[in-house]
């Protein structure tokens, strides 16, 4: 038996990272795999559906998608913090999602809209979990040194613009072919994680409960103020981002920009710009207050469209450009929030919690509102609606922010009841020069 193998569970994450070369490399390659697989068919799985004939169900996918986001993190969750290793979970997941891939062309070259949701839907059972996973490895093996994380999630940014730039070249976008590449991009990302370093489950021996296996120990960070104050504003926050997710590239064509596309790649090469800041501005303004700000850019964002809406319509490229901003100041900053308030023994589950919260009930609640306001404002002026229609869409997301930012701002304590800070601060001996 290996030495791995035999590792009491309960080794502390410093003691683990001191026995690992090339760890922060190696976690990196793990998250560019991660979003390497997502970004090969999420991106464009909407436009092969409407050229296969199967444009009506392409908004019902994407509700499974948040719906499977609420399901099953938790339960993955506590699975790898009570029974399996985290790198073995991740490469089961793995192949078994690759093999669901290669079905996924028969079922929408036969035209079956049941057999492509069912699919799709078991496929996002299985990997929604594993985003939180990635990070909960990460941080495990970061151990004292969390403030390298954001320098290891861009490598997820570079992995959504690598699978993007693929799937592009080879004249996949509106193919079923390209979910061959998300299957071959699965099995790499299997075996990979098996070469990961060990990563026990660290409640292993620990007496067992029902409420472990739907991960309810995560649930006790409810009794911390800060932690309601911010699963409030999270849920409230991805209003915005649902409609901005469903409705930008719409807005942008609105706009008569001619090719949306690559006007969306400048946010992705925003997040990328942004996320060497995080330590920095973590250091200079605390917690809060960085999360604060990543709140309160989303208004900002729809603020812009909505000035593009007058006439000026290169607004809508800073809109598009300060992506960073509203992706790493509130995104990836809440995964270290939870990170950071979450004891050692449920610290997957914190992140599948923080998961749920967002891609999960933020996304189901921020989609619903998105398509009902679009069809009662936009929608509702025909085919070929004047900017003005936007103008009462724009508003909301706006409106929202606002509140979003005043609730956080009063409520949301810069120390917890216990003293502690909730601001990470940067020793200097842990800043990382990309």
């Amino acid at each position: 038996m290996s030495r791995a193998a035999t590792r009491d569970p309960h080794t502390t994450a410093v003691e683990m990272t001191g026995r690992h070369r090339l760890l922060i490399p190696r976690l990196a390659v793990l998250m560019l795999l991660e979003f390497l697989v997502y970004g090969s068919w999420n991106a464009t799985v909407g436009l092969v559906l409407v050229d296969h004939g199967l444009g009506s169900i392409v908004g019902t996918l994407f509700a499974l998608a948040a719906l499977a986001a609420i399901v099953s993190p938790m339960l993955v969750g506590s699975i790898a913090d009570r029974f399996i290793p985290s790198q073995w979970v991740l490469a089961g997941i793995s192949f078994i999602g690759g093999g669901i891939m290669l079905l996924v062309p028969g079922t929408i070259l036969g035209g079956s809209a049941a057999l492509v949701l069912t699919a799709v839907f078991i496929y996002m059972l299985l990997f929604q979990p594993t985003v939180a996973l990635v990070n909960s490895v990460s941080f495990l093996h970061l151990g004292h040194r969390p403030n390298i994380f954001p320098y290891i999630r861009v490598f997820g940014t570079f992995g959504w613009i690598i699978a993007g730039l693929l799937v592009g070249q080879l004249g996949l976008s509106s193919s079923t072919n390209l979910f061959y590449v998300t299957a071959i991009a699965s099995f790499v990302m299997g075996a990979y994680c098996l070469t990961l370093p060990h990563t026990p489950p660290l409640q292993r021996g620990a007496r067992f409960h029902f409420g472990d296996v739907i991960g309810a120990q995560a649930l006790k960070l409810f009794k911390q103020r800060n932690f309601v104050i911010f699963a409030i504003c999270a849920v409230l926050t991805f209003i915005p981002i649902a409609m901005y997710n469903s409705f930008s590239s719409t807005l942008l064509s609105s706009l008569g920009f001619e090719n949306v596309a690559s006007v969306l790649v400048i946010g992705q090469v925003s997040e990328v710009a942004f996320i060497p800041a995080i330590p920095w501005v973590l250091k200079r303004f605390g917690m809060k207050y960085v999360l604060l700000i990543g709140m309160v850019s989303w208004g900002v964002r729809f603020a812009l469209f909505f000035a593009a809406t007058g006439g000026q319509a290169w607004w809508a490229i800073i809109a598009v450009a300060i992506h960073g901003i509203c992706n790493d100041f509130f995104l990836t900053i809440s995964f270290m929030y939870a990170e950071r308030i979450a004891p050692e023994s449920i610290k997957a589950q914190s992140q599948s919690l923080v998961l749920l919260l967002t891609q999960g009930v933020g996304i189901m609640i921020g989609s619903f509102l998105a398509g009902g306001i679009y069809n009662a404002t936009v929608g509702a002026a025909g085919t070929h609606a004047p900017l003005s229609a936007w103008a009462p869409f724009l508003v909301v997301p706006i409106v929202v922010s606002v509140v979003v930012a005043i609730l956080f701002a009063v409520f949301f304590r810069r120390k917890e009841e216990n003293g502690n800070p909730d601001e990470i601060d940067v020793p200097r001996a842990v800043e990382v020069t990309p």
